[in-house]
């Protein structure tokens, strides 16, 4: 073993031949497997990111779960309130995984303004709201704070805004429907901005409007303990499917569970697809790099058929000349994959901390910079993962080496 390691090691760093092409092979080779891993790296990292956002910016929104009354499941307008005095509020005991529960209820509305008229979604949402999922979307002012006695306080997002020709600190009017009847004189709310958003995704930031709860408890005549749903988030998303089965079974038959996924399911079908196209991409690196390096071993076979006939001359075994090869394939493939590492990384924590690439259309992708997740156990599983696979890919070329015959080797030049 030891001597095999050495010639390999010989073969690595020693000098060819004069006329010999082996050498800018070699480092065509080292230099596919160092871009294989590069675009593998990316293109795990911005897949992953990508998905990553979109489900926080849902779960902003909506929380990872909802619990509500059957007769609220195909609206986004809170029909029949839910009282607050349930065995899972305001801390969800019996299940694990659970971070966070809030209670919520919405109420579709109008904004008319001197200029334009747009319809709303009023998201009522009290002390117990997470705000620190919208911390990174706020754009201007402050976050609401309805910790205190009932206030006019709101935020929208920069999008509503604009339509509504309205900025930080206006006052504006909205209009809601009294028992969603129509025939009734409308509820009218008078709110001011102390703070706007920017998710970047236009289907929640062209309607949400946030507000006191209280408001729409009060202009749907009900108790101080009733609200429209309640809002779970998850510590780990991957659980979701699990959590939602275990939370139907852990409340009251009259409500029901229903998950991010379900309720917005062509946008995670979408976002599934990342999967497939990393997994596309990482196929095709790896028989880039590994047809380099076959085509790198088979130049240096070719190179070194003196050096096998030599060998084989002196009792070594086609395995054991075989194994020096792919040693020495080994080693480089190894220095490829550190280069590829090296300058792959430098490249996403670059974009992770200044955010340079962005994508052309953001409306698309719900986001404007093309995000990224750096999960070392990911690389470090795909880099032995490559390693493998390309030495493994090898092993069929180096057969060729129990063909050569050592007197014919020796003689060749």
């Amino acid at each position: 073993m030891n001597l095999e390691y050495f010639i390999a090691k010989r073969l690595a760093f020693g000098k060819t031949h004069k006329n010999g092409v082996s050498g800018p092979i070699i480092k065509i080779a080292i230099a596919a497997i160092a871009i294989s891993i590069v675009m593998m790296l990316i293109a795990i990292a911005t897949g992953v990111g990508l998905k990553k956002k979109i489900r926080e910016k849902v779960a902003a929104f909506n929380g990872h779960i909802q619990i509500s009354n059957y007769d609220n499941n195909s609206s986004e307008v809170s029909v029949t309130p839910v009282s607050l005095e349930q065995d899972f509020y305001p801390e969800f005991k019996s299940v694990q995984g659970i971070s966070h529960i809030q209670a919520v209820a919405s109420k579709g509305g109008i904004v008319r303004t001197d200029d334009t008229v747009e319809g709303i979604l009023a998201k009522g949402v009290g002390k117990d709201y997470n705000w620190s999922v919208f911390q990174e979307y706020l754009v201007a002012g402050r976050l609401p704070d309805y910790s205190g006695e009932r206030t006019d306080e709101v935020m929208i997002s920069s999008l509503l805004a604009n339509r509504l020709k309205l900025k930080l600190a206006d006052t504006f009017f909205s209009v809601f429907l009294r028992d969603n009847d129509p025939s009734k004189i409308p509820n009218q709310q008078k709110s001011t901005i102390v703070g706007i958003y920017d998710s970047g995704f236009e289907e929640f930031d062209a309607t949400y409007v946030f507000m006191d709860i209280r408001h729409i408890q009060r202009m749907n005549k009900w108790e101080e303990n009733q609200v429209g749903n309640f809002e779970v988030f998850l510590n780990n998303f991957d659980d979701i499917d699990e959590k939602t089965n275990e939370i139907y079974g852990r409340t009251l038959s009259t409500l029901d569970t229903k998950s991010i996924k379900n309720k917005y399911g062509h946008i995670f079908q979408w976002i599934d697809l990342f999967d497939f196209n990393t997994a596309l991409i990482i196929g095709i690196m790896i028989i880039v790099g590994g047809i380099n390096m076959i085509t790198a071993l088979l130049v240096l076979i070719l190179e070194r058929t003196p050096m096998i006939g030599v060998l084989k001359a002196l009792g070594a075994t086609n395995w054991s000349v075989r194994k020096i090869f792919l040693f020495n394939a080994a080693y480089l493939i190894s220095v490829g994959l550190f280069l590829g590492n090296l300058f792959g990384l430098g490249i996403l924590w670059v974009q992770d901390k200044y955010r340079v690439f962005k994508f052309p259309n953001p409306k698309e992708y719900y986001i404007e910079y093309i995000p990224v997740h750096i999960d070392f156990f990911s690389i470090l599983v795909l880099n032995i993962g490559v390693l493998i696979l390309c030495t493994l890919m090898l092993l069929i070329p180096s057969y060729i080496i129990t063909k050569i015959s050592p007197v014919k080797a020796i003689k060749f030049d």
